[in-house]
Parts: structure tokens; sequence; C-alpha cells
């Protein structure tokens, strides 16, 4: 039995080292600095999860993406993290040319409060509950991102699960990750902000 305990005990101390030393890598992550400056300077994409939620996973059993009282919704803490998002952003020089967002209720608001206006793209929607359909919404997510060109922002509204399937990321609510399009990967993280 010692045997065996000394054996977890060195496996535990070798992922714990191996979290650290990831963790302490040069450039494994941009500041927050660069992504900022990114933004200012225009064509990029923001790529935001939902701001704060009542609490909950998911949505509840029967849920209609047509009816916003099946869904689980944005507080008010959410509500307001979703217009300081757009008011830092205004204030940091950041031009948002283009808002799509899942056409769940809690994406729509948190971009209707941030940016003022959303358009519903479904490769945003959550596959939280079918992930069958999870290569495809990221695959043509990708290919979203590698072609845009505008001068300022595109703005992405959508799920945590879209979000790190996409980019490996997991962002908290309300945070979001700056990507540079182009590449063979259609992109590269830059960096991640919060609100």
């Amino acid at each position: 039995m010692s045997g065996r305990r000394a054996t977890l005990r060195g496996l535990v101390g070798a992922v714990a080292l191996g979290l650290a030393f990831v963790s302490a890598a040069p450039g494994a992550r941009a500041s927050p600095d660069a992504a900022w400056a990114a933004l200012r300077a225009g064509g990029h994409v923001l790529i935001v999860r939902h701001a704060q939620t009542v609490p909950g996973i998911g949505d509840p059993p029967g849920f209609r993406i047509d009816d916003c009282a099946t869904q689980r919704n944005l507080s008010e803490a959410g509500r307001a993290q979703s217009r300081a998002m757009g008011e830092r952003l205004a204030a940091a020089g950041v031009k948002i040319d283009d808002v799509l967002s899942s056409a769940w209720c809690r994406c729509l608001d948190t971009a209707r409060l941030a940016f003022g206006r959303a358009t519903p793209y479904e490769p945003l929607n959550s596959f939280f509950d079918n992930r069958a359909t999870e290569p495809r919404q990221t695959a043509a997510l990708r290919e979203r991102i590698r072609g845009w060109s505008g001068r300022g922002t595109l703005a992405l509204v959508t799920h945590q699960v879209n979000i790190t399937a996409l980019t490996g990321e997991v962002p908290a609510m309300g945070e979001a990750v700056v990507l540079a399009p182009g590449g063979a990967a259609g992109f590269t993280v830059v960096g991640r902000v919060a609100f």
C-alpha cells in the first residue's frame, strides 16, 4: 500500500510541476495589454462569452429558442456587466463594425446591451446539449473569422462551449478572447479581456 501511495504522490507531484511549468512558460498567454492594443488597432475579432446569468448550467428542460422565459437569462449583474462592456470598449477607442450573436436570449441581450445591436448567427448557437453539431459549427465560425477584413472589430457573442471548442480558452461569463484573423488555423489568439 505504501508503494502505491508513493507512486500516487509522485504522479501528483509530476502533474503539479507540469502545470506550474505550463502556466509559467513565457508567452504562454499574451497580456491583456496586447489584447486591448489589438482591439484599438482594429481588424481583429472579439469573441465574448455572454455576461453573468441567473444561477444554473445550460437551460431548463424543454426550453425553446424563441421564448426567453424558458431559458436561463442574464441576471441584473449580467445586464450591468453588458452595459459596462460596451462603455469600456467605447472609452478605449475600440470601433465595433459588426455584431453577430447566438440566438439564445442571454447572448442577444449581452450583445444588445453592450453594442446596441445583434444579428443572430447559427454557428454561434450553443451545442451544450448536442455535441454532434460542434464540428460543423466550429468550422463555419473559423472560416467567418479567417475571412474578417473589416477596419474595426467583429464582435461575436456566444457560449463557453463554443469558445473552448474553437480556441481552447475557457473564459468566464462576460470575458472575451481577442483573435487575429488569418493563418492556417484561421486565427491566432492575441489574449483575453475581462469586463
